[in-house]
């Protein structure tokens, strides 16, 4: 009885201490898996946060295509002539921002859109000491416009992108840095005030004024273009925050009935055939852009509403999606009588056939552009194909060793 006892303890002690360290290689195995897990779930998270941040930088030239479609050149006539400066849509209801010397005293106000469309705009607010307006154009509502970011405070040195008409030259881009905050002066001549401006090394040049300054990083308009020096090497603009709260309540007081919307955009914008072959030239520059870009949708639009009725948007969009980049080489423009406008391009389109040959085609496009409902559309679309080359890797590399 005795030796039983003296055996059953040690067996006993033995199976208490192996079920003691099993218990404390559970919890302790349990414990590391959890840190681990939660060291894991932080590097992923600083993961997903280095990808949204490289997201929110967003590429340059996405970023000027996107601001393009929403800035406007302005055009006014009034008891002084005629006057010329830029503008932006930035809300639904087709409200447009630009400078207040641009509208000042204007009798009649006409807005020329990305797309070559021209419209009638009625102002419905202009400051008195800063130099701010709204212009409204019913035919730009409903179309987005750009972001404006009031909580941004952008700091000297931020890269920023302006867009502006400056001498007519539509959609024309300058880059440069915010080279000084917090500038005032006075202009002679002007009833306007200019306190607390960003100095940007962006030239605003004639025509510039009103146009959109967007802040690099975020894609966001943070200020509107003003004024510039005698010289052109610097430019100052007015911060959006100083003027948001005035926009907006203009554009919730106004009223489309009481707005005077006179004028004939086509009469006072397209009297030239100079004009006429300018805005022709600038709707296929506009065209082969979107194409490039792949915003099929917006190359689509050009189109007039016979051309959207034997191309359906797939169909066109199946057309083009298979080309790379597309290069043109030449183009022809020749005014018919009715004043359409005859053009032919010749393109090169890079086709990828697979990962060694890629092909180059040669096309001939047909375009005839004209004015549909007053406004400048493709009536007609016939693309040739010429040609096709051929280009295997190897020959890429050949090119290489000799240049």
């Amino acid at each position: 009885m005795y030796r039983a006892k003296k055996i059953i303890l040690p067996v006993f002690m033995t199976i208490l201490l192996l079920i003691t360290g099993v218990s404390l290689y559970y919890v302790y195995f349990n414990q590391w898996q959890e840190q681990a897990i939660g060291v894991s779930s932080d590097l992923v998270g600083t993961v997903k946060k280095d990808e949204e941040e490289t997201d929110k930088t967003k590429d340059l030239q996405t970023i000027i295509h996107d601001a393009e479609k929403h800035v406007v050149q302005i055009e006014t006539t009034g008891p002084y002539g005629k006057n010329i400066g830029s503008g932006f849509v930035y809300n639904d209801k087709g409200d447009v921002v630009t400078n207040a010397h641009v509208v000042q005293n204007a009798s009649e106000v006409y807005v020329k859109t990305s797309d070559a469309q021209n419209y009638v705009g009625a102002i419905i607010g202009i400051g008195e000491r800063d130099d701010i307006a709204l212009i409204r154009v019913p035919q730009l509502a409903n179309n987005g416009g750009l972001e404006i970011d009031v909580r941004l405070t952008p700091n000297t040195g931020d890269d920023i992108i302006a867009i502006g008409s400056p001498h007519g030259f539509q959609n024309t881009v300058t880059i440069g840095t915010i080279s000084g905050k917090n500038r005032s002066f006075t202009v002679d001549g002007s009833d306007y005030e200019y306190n607390n401006l960003y100095q940007i090394t962006a030239d605003i040049s004639t025509g510039n004024s009103g146009g959109p300054l967007i802040h690099r990083k975020t894609g966001t308009v943070i200020a509107v273009n003003s004024a510039a020096t005698s010289e052109g090497d610097m430019g100052f603009s007015i911060p959006i925050t100083q003027v948001y709260d005035r926009l907006l309540m203009w554009s919730d007081t106004a009223s489309n009935e009481e707005l005077n919307y006179d004028g004939d955009p086509n009469g006072f914008m397209n009297v030239t055939d100079d004009q006429l072959l300018n805005d022709v030239q600038y709707l296929i520059d506009y065209f082969y852009e979107t194409l490039n870009l792949r915003d099929y949708f917006t190359a689509y639009s050009l189109l007039g509403s016979e051309e959207q009725v034997e191309y359906s948007y797939p169909e066109f969009r199946e057309l083009y999606v298979v080309s790379g980049e597309i290069k043109r080489s030449d183009i022809e423009i020749e005014i018919n009588k009715d004043k359409s406008t005859s053009v032919t391009v010749l393109s090169d389109h890079q086709i990828l056939q697979n990962e060694e040959v890629q092909e180059t085609h040669h096309y001939r496009t047909n375009f005839v552009i004209g004015y549909e409902n007053d406004q400048l559309k493709i009536l007609d679309l016939k693309r040739e194909l010429l040609s096709k080359t051929e280009h295997s890797e190897e020959d890429e590399n050949a090119s290489d060793e000799k240049s």
